[in-house]
């Protein structure tokens, strides 16, 4: 046999003993029969499928559809596209704070860091009035009005549950977000038992009317406290019992309209600093059919915010719902010519279909995976990962992946194993779907793209997420 036929021979044996290994890995948790399971694997190097079970299938992805939309995101707008949000003074006498599609209004670090910590969540509203009250701001004639109408009002994808809207990671999608568009709510025990206990807002801001109903339990007790927000009405419950001398408990809601929390937010700033305001906040939105109007007026002040290579690797790192949809309708806005979902995902399934994508490969309702209509095969993971090899953005795609055992949502994974850091990927977690997808830094075979994921399990999430990572790490091998 020659050389050629030895390699190649080689070559066959290694992906055979991986196949092995990694039929091993799945088969030895007890969740193989009693799950729907898909894994893809690709040689990088050479483009050859090493591992296939059930990739065609279509699965759940969960926050894997992140992979999609930063990819689309990063590919389409660069990584040095930025939004730039103003405050217009209207010929009305109305101060106009404009949305841009910016997701970086918050108390968030750019560029992340699994280390730093965070700033106050309004600091960018602080930042806007700070410059309107140096350029001589003195008094606003009309209304503080929030202006979310660069893209379409629609707040929630069809497919979100009223239980996604009240929490953080169903925050509302708007043009104008600030403070990732929730309130946390601390509850603390009062100073004897029986007393009210103690509630407390990030930020400080008195936009919900809060109904406390909490009271302070016996030293030693658990903690059962419930947050509800009702629907359609800026009102927030709180019931249950804090233990005397406890540490307490840390609930989030989301905003109902984050354009008009902004105005609130900023209503509130400007008055701090002694501008008076005849009017009240105000929010103003765009329906569908509505061509959008850029603001007219003198622009008081302004923020630009950071590079999107830094936007999409917090998005990917944490898995920040909120801007992966921003992101999904700047991409809309700039391809399509309309910010909207629809106009997003037009854009991702031209985007797609450059890797030979088809519509059967597919079905997408959101940008950050929160839909529980997404879905998508393995072997369309993989295809979208080794597109991404291949590009130009491909060391800072990578980079912004959580790291096995080091920052993002897999700091604590993976973190017991010497080769965790050879694991990039993107995790994925809904009631009945647990996926990780990314890429494996193999010791033997080179750089690898997979896609594990996992629907309609019948085991605890944390046993199905070590399985999950037990099969990871063996293509670091």
């Amino acid at each position: 046999m020659g050389m050629a036929g030895l390699l190649v021979a080689a070559f066959c044996a290694r992906g055979a003993d991986l196949a092995q290994r990694l039929e091993a890995a799945v088969d030895s948790g007890p969740f193989a029969q009693h799950s729907t399971t898909g894994i893809s694997v690709i040689d990088l190097g050479t483009g050859k499928a090493l591992y296939s079970r059930n990739a065609s299938r279509l699965f759940l992805p969960a926050s894997n559809m992140k992979l999609f939309t930063t990819a689309l995101a990063l590919e389409t707008l660069g990584p040095d596209y930025r939004f730039t949000t103003r405050l217009v003074r209207e010929p009305s006498g109305n101060l106009l704070l404009a949305g841009s599609g910016d997701p970086s209004m918050n108390g968030r670090v750019y560029p992340y860091s699994a280390s730093a910590g965070g700033r106050a969540p309004l600091w960018a509203i602080e930042e806007l009035a700070d410059q309107a009250a140096a350029k001589g701001l003195r008094r606003v004639e009309g209304d503080v009005v929030g202006d979310d109408r660069l893209y379409l009002w629609e707040p929630y994808p069809p497919s979100w549950t009223q239980d996604d809207a009240v929490h953080d990671s169903g925050a509302p999608v708007s043009a104008l977000s600030v403070a990732d568009n929730v309130l946390t709510i601390s509850i603390d025990p009062g100073s004897y038992e029986g007393a009210n206990a103690r509630i407390a807002l990030e930020p400080p801001l008195e936009y919900f009317a809060i109904d406390n109903r909490a009271i302070t339990g016996a030293a030693g007790s658990a903690a059962r406290v419930g947050v509800a927000r009702i629907l359609g009405m800026r009102q927030i419950l709180v019931s249950g019992t804090v233990p005397l001398k406890g540490a307490g408990v840390r609930e989030t809601a989301a905003v109902d309209d984050p354009a008009l929390f902004a105005a609130c937010a900023l209503y509130d700033a400007l008055t701090r600093r002694g501008v008076a305001v005849a009017g009240h906040p105000t929010a103003r939105h765009r329906a569908g059919g509505e061509a959008y109007e850029e603001p007219r007026g003198e622009t008081l002040a302004m923020r630009t915010s950071p590079p999107l290579g830094e936007l999409v690797q917090v998005t990917d790192k944490v898995s920040e719902n909120l801007h992966a949809e921003l992101m999904l309708r700047e991409v809309g806005r700039v391809a399509k010519g309309e910010g909207s979902r629809e106009a997003g995902l037009a854009a991702m399934r031209a985007f797609l279909a450059q890797s030979g994508a088809t519509a059967s490969d597919l079905r997408m309702d959101d940008g950050s995976g929160l839909s529980r209509n997404d879905l998508a095969s393995p072997a369309l993971i993989t295809r979208l990962l080794a597109f991404m090899y291949r590009s130009r953005n491909r060391d800072a795609w990578i980079s912004m992946l959580p790291t096995g055992g080091l920052d993002g949502t897999l700091s604590r994974r993976l973190c017991c194993t010497a080769d965790a850091g050879r694991i990039h990927a993107k995790t994925g977690t809904l009631a009945r779907s647990i996926a990780l997808s990314g890429y494996a830094d193999s010791k033997t075979r080179g750089w690898l793209a997979f896609s594990i994921v996992v629907n309609n399990f019948d085991a605890p999430a944390p046993e199905i997420r070590s399985w999950v990572d037990k099969i990871a790490m063996t293509l670091t091998e």
